[in-house]
């Protein structure tokens, strides 16, 4: 079975294919590698969709990069990373990630939108079996959320990651696509008596709340002062 058709991957870009190249305002995909890493490593929330039993299923779960790769994380009983595990050659999925930088708001009700940066990754997904790999993504993980984490944190024992499964889907198949800039009202409706611009949107951290039975003089460490 032939695949889809594809333009040839460079050291900077990932190929064009059917499923990358967007039906809908095209000339917003970017396929630059930079790019596509910024938006990635920006965020740890990804959304893991596969075919179950026919029908569509999408899962929020943690995700980290290390270089073209991605580790998605979850546990033995998870259906999708059974599955990854099972499956011959692997399990299809489609991988995505989104940022919302700002409210769109139009005059009118039909050009009201978002700012927003995304990723999409098409590809199929294995299970990680060995175990300097899985010890390895699964450091990656936790740093990924706080950097410098997982050298602060008790390493895993044999029974935790006998419960935890990891899956790994390389960046091939990959398009991010963007929005940008102010309000496109029409020219007939810029007199009307509604405030239209944009509202940014911004991720804010707190500050850290101990927990309750956090072990005398512990200190808070660097990497949460300056998250």
């Amino acid at each position: 079975m032939q695949g889809p058709a594809q333009t040839p991957q460079t050291d900077t870009a990932y190929p064009r294919t059917e499923r990358t190249v967007p039906t809908r305002s095209a000339e917003r995909a970017s396929y630059d590698k930079e790019f596509v890493h910024a938006i990635l490593d920006e965020a740890y929330v990804c959304h893991l969709g596969f075919v179950r039993d026919g029908a569509p299923v999408v899962l929020p779960t943690l995700y980290a990069r290390v270089g073209e790769r991605l580790y998605v994380h979850g546990s033995t009983g998870s259906r999708p990373l059974r599955a990854a595990g099972q499956a011959d050659p692997g399990l299809p999925v489609c991988l995505t990630v989104t940022h919302v930088d700002g409210l769109v708001l139009a005059r009118s009700a039909f050009h009201h939108s978002i700012n927003y940066r995304s990723v999409v990754v098409h590809g199929v997904a294995y299970d990680v079996t060995d175990p300097q790999e899985k010890r390895e993504a699964l450091d990656a993980l936790v740093d990924h959320v706080v950097a410098g984490r997982s050298a602060d944190s008790r390493p895993a024992n044999k029974k935790e990651l006998a419960a935890t499964a990891v899956i790994r889907l390389d960046l091939h198949e990959v398009s991010a696509k963007l929005r940008t800039g102010g309000v496109n009202d029409e020219p007939e409706d810029l007199a009307l008596p509604h405030w239209a611009g944009v509202v940014p949107v911004r991720p804010t951290y707190g500050a850290p709340l101990p927990d309750p039975d956090l072990a005398p003089g512990t200190a808070l460490p660097g990497y949460l002062r300056t998250l």
